[in-house]
C-alpha cells in the first residue's frame, strides 16, 4: 500500500511539473505592420509592452514582430494575405482600405480608440545642412532654382502626401487661393525633387547617407531623430509655421487577430500607446502627443506651427485620394508639367 502511495504521488508530481512546463511554453506572437520610418519608435514601445504582459501572464512569453514600409505599401501587403495583428500607420486612408477592400476591420475602427485612434501625431519639417546654407524658412524657398529636395514619393508614402499637401496648402494661402499660381508653385517644387523614393526612411538614406539634395522634407519625429543620430553639428531643423496635421491612426484587424488567436493582446498593446509611460517615451522619438502633462514637460521639442487638417482643406482623405493621387490626378498632371 506505501508503496502504491509513494507511486501516486511521484505521478501526481509528474504531471504538475508537465502542466507547469507546458504552460511555461506557452507562447504568443503579433505582428505590428507600421509605416517606413517607425523602426526605432516601436523597438523601445515593444519591449515595455511586452514586459508588461510578462508581468500579467507570467507563463505565455510575447514576441511582437515588425513590418515595415510605406503605409499605402503595407496595406497592399495585408490585402494581399499579410496577417499583421495590427496596423499603426501614418494616414487614415491606409487603415479605411483594409474595411473598404477586405472587410478585415470594423467600419467604425477610428471610434473604438481615443483621438480618431490615433495616440499621436506629427506634422512636416525640412532637415538642411549645419548653418542652413541656403536659407531655408519656408515652403516658398523650396521652390528657388538653386534649391534641391529629397522626400519621398506621394504615390506609395503617406509622408509624402503629407508633404505635397501642406506644399499646396501653404502656396493656396500664399496667393489667395490662385488655383493656377498654385499648380504653378507645385510643379516648381516637384520639378525641384531630385529622387522619389518609396518611403520616408529611402529618402532619409538619400539626403544623409548618398549626399544629395539641399532639404530632406519629412515628419518632424524623423528629422530630429536623423540629427539626434548623425550628429547636431551636421544638421539643422526648420520648422515651417504653416503644416499639416500628420495623424497617425492604429487599429487592431478583428479578422485577423480572431483567425491569428491574438485578440486580447492585439487590443492591450494597442490600448498601451495611451497610456502615461508610451506617451512618454513616444515624445522622445519627437512625436507630439495628445497627453497634455507630457506636451507641456517638453514643450521645448515642438516650434509653434499652425496646423490644418485635411479635412478641413481638402474635404477629407477620399477627396483627396481620388483628386490628387489617382492615376491622372493633379500629381499626375503636375509632374506630367515639370518635364515639358
Amino acid at each position: 500500500m506505501k508503496q502504491t502511495a509513494a507511486k501516486h504521488i511521484i505521478l501526481k508530481r509528474w504531471l504538475a511539473s508537465a502542466l507547469l512546463a507546458s504552460c511555461s511554453a506557452s507562447s504568443a506572437e503579433l505582428l505590428n505592420s507600421s509605416y517606413d520610418i517607425s523602426r526605432e519608435l516601436f523597438t523601445a514601445l515593444n519591449s515595455g509592452f511586452e514586459q508588461q504582459w510578462a508581468q500579467q501572464h507570467p507563463h505565455e512569453k510575447l514576441t511582437i514582430k515588425q513590418s515595415h514600409a510605406g503605409s499605402s505599401k503595407q496595406a497592399l501587403a495585408i490585402l494581399q494575405g499579410l496577417r499583421a495583428d495590427v496596423v499603426t500607420y501614418n494616414q487614415v486612408s491606409d487603415v479605411q482600405i483594409l474595411h473598404d477592400r477586405g472587410q478585415l476591420l470594423s467600419a467604425s475602427w477610428q471610434s473604438r480608440l481615443p483621438n480618431n485612434s490615433s495616440p499621436f501625431y506629427s506634422t512636416m519639417a525640412f532637415l538642411v545642412r549645419k548653418g542652413n546654407p541656403k536659407r531655408i524658412q519656408t515652403w516658398h524657398d523650396l521652390v528657388r532654382d538653386d534649391v534641391k529636395l529629397v522626400f519621398p514619393n506621394p504615390k506609395t508614402s503617406g509622408n509624402g502626401r503629407y508633404t505635397y499637401l501642406a506644399a499646396w496648402v501653404a502656396a493656396s494661402q500664399a496667393d489667395g487661393n490662385d488655383q493656377v499660381e498654385t499648380r504653378a508653385f507645385m510643379t516648381r517644387l516637384l520639378k525641384n525633387v531630385v529622387v522619389f523614393d518609396t518611403g520616408g526612411r529611402g529618402a532619409t538614406t538619400t539626403f544623409v547617407e548618398r549626399g544629395l539634395g539641399d532639404v530632406l522634407i519629412s515628419f518632424e519625429s524623423e528629422v530630429n531623430n536623423i540629427r539626434q543620430q548623425y550628429g547636431k553639428d551636421k544638421y539643422d531643423v526648420i520648422v515651417p509655421t504653416v503644416n499639416i496635421l500628420a495623424e497617425f491612426p492604429v487599429a487592431w484587424l478583428d479578422k485577423n487577430i480572431e483567425r491569428n488567436g491574438n485578440t486580447q493582446v492585439a487590443k492591450d498593446y494597442l490600448h498601451y500607446l495611451y497610456s502615461s509611460e508610451s506617451q512618454k517615451l513616444i515624445a522622445q522619438f519627437y512625436y507630439r502627443v495628445y497627453d497634455e502633462a507630457v506636451m507641456v514637460a517638453s514643450k521645448w521639442q515642438f516650434p509653434y506651427t499652425r496646423l490644418f487638417r485635411v479635412e478641413d482643406q481638402f474635404g477629407g482623405w477620399p477627396a483627396v485620394m481620388k483628386t490628387h493621387f489617382s492615376a491622372g490626378a493633379e500629381l499626375d498632371q503636375l509632374l506630367s508639367a515639370g518635364h515639358k
